[in-house]
């Protein structure tokens, strides 16, 4: 008996459906049929049926062969199909081999008229060759080109692939709504020309070329409304920036234009920034009527830095406003393509897609595809094929797209918006276009792309191709489009000369909405004294929570012992450790009604597991977190490990408090040192920020700092360099030594009506040192202390007054107990900036007898606050001061060198001989 003779009994389209199941999802289809599949496969690719004991068109029933072949044409087009498109606007598109040709799949010319059941996959139904390949080419080779095929959840492809059946992918737009496009286009277009006639020469950072975003993004908006978003936050850098602002947002084009004259600005505080760097938020009213708020943040030179920004900024409105339905706010990111393709943070940012503490429920990346970088070719750009590669570390889908077919752009910006809507998951559009002019409008692009310049120079823009297909398709006549121009046009010239009456502009905030009530400080303001008490009664019913676990789980015993130690130490010896002092302070302000959100590597337990906020019962892993377990009326704690980064890690955090000021938001480093892996957030945003953009931000900085000779990378978190960066009233930094004053601190950060970035320089060692401990009676009705004088000193006997920051000062206070140095007195400068000068002047009178005054400090003396100290105290120039010498590398890599430098400090700090 023929053993094949069971495929006569099956209906053929069953089997085109399962084989293309099993090219898609090899695992999913019935053993017995998979292995069939295998061999059949085998045998094709190596021309060896006969091998297997498989007769052409013998053993197998006449027409299967074919019908198989199809099948794998179908697959050829899903997966490779995007490498074939039309999507290049100014220039030949790279090859690629093997090519689609029928003859590569075992068919021939011959064959095109044959009716095939693989059409039924489709959609079509049974329908010939040559259907089926007009179909396909339509689909996936036309002015859209579709990546998705390595996605690995069989319902995604399956949503991707009948939502491409529908009008085999191509637009299908009423009158009305062409109109509209049209409409969009045109701004976009007459904004850009406008601009480089009346500002020649001038930065914008034109849009040209790439002006179908302006209706992509418009009908990604009204339609996202329609499907109840009510948030949109976006972030993109300086290209197309300004037309976005002022034809999407509704910034007046007066604005704009006070921006170009350069005039100064209104408010004396602010120093401002260049027009295509300032955020803007906005109110605006869909033409269905529907309310909708529209953020784009501010964002600084270094391009893809502003993503993470966004994707904080999106979920901080989602924990606030829209807990029950975070997909209501939505966050879209234009890039640039070398710029997503060459910064590392766009990897980081990816990664947070899914992660709990990150994710945003679906971010709409789009790429305004220049194909090149500032004068870098996009061939030297990056190795991977498309700029848009790394969508697929999250199985993103990826649309490649004509920037002049502008319905093909509106088209595929729908089909993004559904997919995201639909599965909550990232989604890129690629945005083929060109750039008009060089990297900004005094460029000369001719220099490094001769070829492509001269083919653009040559090249229609986008909105006079549409209204000449509008034309042919008698939806408008050949006036319509230079009125819409005309009408536009006007508007301009009448923002323009309103905006010359004004002398000065004005920075307007973004969110303003969240920061009703707050004012912005100046130092004067940041050295007040803020009442951070707290009722003792109140914080003893935290205490009792946070210091019992639950009877009816079981825990490691090390955690129930450090636990029960918690409640000996609150309820029996009144001695708070620092993590009793942190955990009180979140306590208390989540029972005053303030969000806290803790982010970093490690951050549940603690680098130094000394936190315990999370705690995992021994048999589930269940976790357990007892700052959620205060009351019904509390706040939300959140508490996450984060991924191993920290620029886009500090992005996030900072966008998040950027929306969230009510909230206390932290950012903890492993150790200090590894700050420096977000150091343009640092750079950019939290020391410039609100100088620039007008924004404060209160977002805390926890880095592990101190000598306690590990070696260079986990000693130092490079205070100096923050100090560096301390001007005005920019931020706030502090080198704490007690839980109280760590307490009060972070309590300070939300009880004041603004707000500042807060750097604390926390400690390691101290964590669990017998000196480092405070009474509950210090945290309830207590203060922060930026100075805390010496109580055992008798000012009368000093003769030495030693000023010292931080962990140090319990290093010199044991030598002064063991040698009964009466005659020095330490003095902790707990807050570095603000610097309380006046409080340490008045000391320096109380100890008027001491002729030695020291700065005394554990790192290098190129290092440290050191130089802080010298420019911010004018009486430092007369300090001796005692601390390592000058080197490179912050510490020593041995243990036995670094103890013995750090031991020769202390000795010079009580050799007064020194001097």
């Amino acid at each position: 008996m023929d053993r094949y003779s069971f495929l006569n009994a099956v209906h053929p389209s069953y089997i085109a459906e399962l084989y293309d199941k099993y090219l898609q999802y090899p695992d999913s289809v019935e053993p017995s049929w998979r292995a069939f599949f295998q061999g059949f496969d085998f045998g094709i690719e190596n021309d060896s049926l006969e091998a297997l004991g498989i007769e052409k068109n013998g053993d197998i029933p006449e027409g299967y062969f074919k019908e198989f072949q199809v099948i794998k044409l179908i697959d050829a087009y899903r997966s490779r199909g995007h490498l074939f498109t039309k999507t290049n606007p100014v220039r030949e598109r790279r090859k690629y081999t093997p090519k689609l040709d029928i003859e590569n799949f075992g068919l021939s010319k011959d064959d095109l008229q044959t009716s095939f059941k693989a059409g039924e996959i489709l959609g079509i139904g049974e329908s010939t060759l040559e259907e089926i390949l007009k179909h396909l080419n339509k689909i996936y080779c036309d002015s859209i080109g579709i990546e998705y095929m390595y996605i690995r959840k069989p319902e995604e492809i399956q949503w991707i692939q009948d939502k491409l059946n529908i009008n085999e992918n191509q637009p299908k737009f009423s009158a009305e709504k062409k109109k509209h496009i049209l409409k969009k286009l045109n701004e976009a277009v007459a904004f850009e020309s406008f601009l480089h006639t009346k500002y020649v020469g001038q930065k914008r950072f034109s849009l040209e070329g790439g002006e179908s975003l302006i209706p992509g993004l418009d009908a990604l908006i009204e339609s996202a409304a329609e499907k109840g978003v009510e948030e949109f936050v976006m972030g993109m850098a300086h290209r197309g920036r300004l037309s976005t602002l002022t034809n999407i947002f509704g910034k007046s084009a007066k604005d704009i234009f006070s921006e170009f004259d350069g005039k100064d600005y209104e408010q004396v505080i602010f120093d401002g920034d260049v027009k295509y760097h300032l955020g803007w938020t906005s109110k605006r009213k869909t033409d269905s009527g529907k309310e909708i708020n529209l953020n784009i943040a501010p964002n600084p030179s270094h391009l893809e830095t502003v993503g993470a920004v966004v994707q904080g900024i999106a979920r901080a409105k989602q924990d606030d406003h829209h807990l029950e339905h975070p997909e209501k706010v939505l966050p879209i990111v234009v890039h640039g393509d070398a710029a997503i393709a060459g910064q590392g943070i766009v990897y980081e940012i990816v990664q947070m897609a899914q992660l709990d503490g990150y994710k945003t429920q679906g971010t709409i990346h789009i790429v305004v595809n220049n194909q090149v970088g500032f004068t870098t070719n996009y061939l030297a750009g990056r190795s991977s094929t498309y700029c848009t590669d790394v969508a697929k570390v999250t199985l993103s889908p990826v649309l490649h797209v004509n920037a002049d077919d502008v319905e093909a752009v509106v088209h595929a910006m729908l089909f993004a918006l559904e997919f995201r809507m639909h599965f909550k998951h990232d989604v890129f559009i690629d945005l083929l276009g060109y750039r008009k002019y060089g990297h900004n409008e005094g460029d000369e692009p001719k220099f490094t792309q001769p070829q492509l310049y001269k083919a653009i120079s040559k090249h229609e823009n986008p909105r006079d191709l549409y209204s000449e297909k509008l034309i042919k398709e008698g939806v408008i006549d050949k006036e319509y489009t230079k009125k819409l121009e005309k009408e536009y046009k006007n508007k301009l010239e009448e923002n323009l000369e309103d905006s010359r009456k004004e002398e000065k502009t004005e920075i307007s905030a973004i969110m303003q909405e969240e920061w009703e009530g707050f004012t912005y400080a100046e130092e004067d303001k940041m050295m007040e004294d803020v009442d951070t008490t707290f009722d003792l009664d109140k914080m003893t019913e935290i205490a009792e929570v946070i210091t019992k676990l639950p009877e009816d789980k079981k825990f490691l015993r090390k955690v129930t012992k450090l636990i029960k130690a918690r409640n000996k130490m609150y309820f029996e010896d009144n001695k708070l450790d620092w993590a009793m002092g942190e955990l009180l302070a979140y306590g208390t302000l989540l029972a005053e009604g303030h969000d806290v959100r803790i982010t970093g590597q490690d951050v549940e337990r603690g680098t130094f597991s000394h936190r315990h906020a999370v705690i995992k019962a021994e048999e589930n892993e269940e976790e357990v977190v007892l700052l959620n377990e205060l009351s019904e009326e509390q706040a939300h704690f959140y508490i996450y490990n984060s991924l191993l980064s920290e620029y886009a890690v500090v992005g996030f955090d900072y966008g998040y408090a950027m929306a969230s000021p009510i909230t206390l938001c932290i950012w903890e480093a492993q150790f200090g040192d590894f700050s420096n892996g977000a150091q343009i957030m640092i750079d950019q945003y939290i020391s410039a920020a609100e100088d620039k953009w007008k924004l404060q931000n209160g977002l805390v900085l926890l880095l592990p700092h101190g000598y306690e000779g590990q070696g260079a990378e986990h000693s130092s978190a490079r205070m100096e360099r923050y100090l560096q960066l301390c001007a005005k009233d920019n931020m706030f930094v502090a080198d704490c030594t007690t839980p109280a004053n760590f307490y009060h601190l972070l309590r300070r950060q939300i009880k004041v009506d603004y707000r500042k970035p807060l750097i604390v320089f926390t400690p390691k060692s101290l964590l669990r040192h017998s000196k480092v401990v405070s009474t509950k009676e210090e945290l309830a009705n207590g203060t922060f202390q930026m100075v805390i004088d010496d109580a055992d000193a008798k000012a009368s006997k000093v003769k030495t007054l030693v000023f010292v920051t931080g962990k140090f000062y319990y290093d010199l206070l044991e030598v002064k107990e063991e040698e009964k140095r009466d005659d020095v007195a330490l003095v902790r400068v707990e807050q570095l900036f603000p610097l309380p000068t006046d409080q340490m002047k008045k000391l320096m009178k109380k100890y008027k007898n001491a002729k030695d005054v020291v700065w005394a400090q554990e790192e290098p003396k190129n290092m440290g606050a050191y130089s802080h100290i010298l420019m911010h105290f004018e009486e430092a120039r007369n300090f001796r001061v005692c601390s390592r010498k000058m080197y490179a590398a912050p510490a020593s890599g041995s243990s036995v060198r670094s103890k013995q430098r750090h031991q020769k400090v202390i000795e010079s700090v009580f050799d007064t001989n020194e001097k």
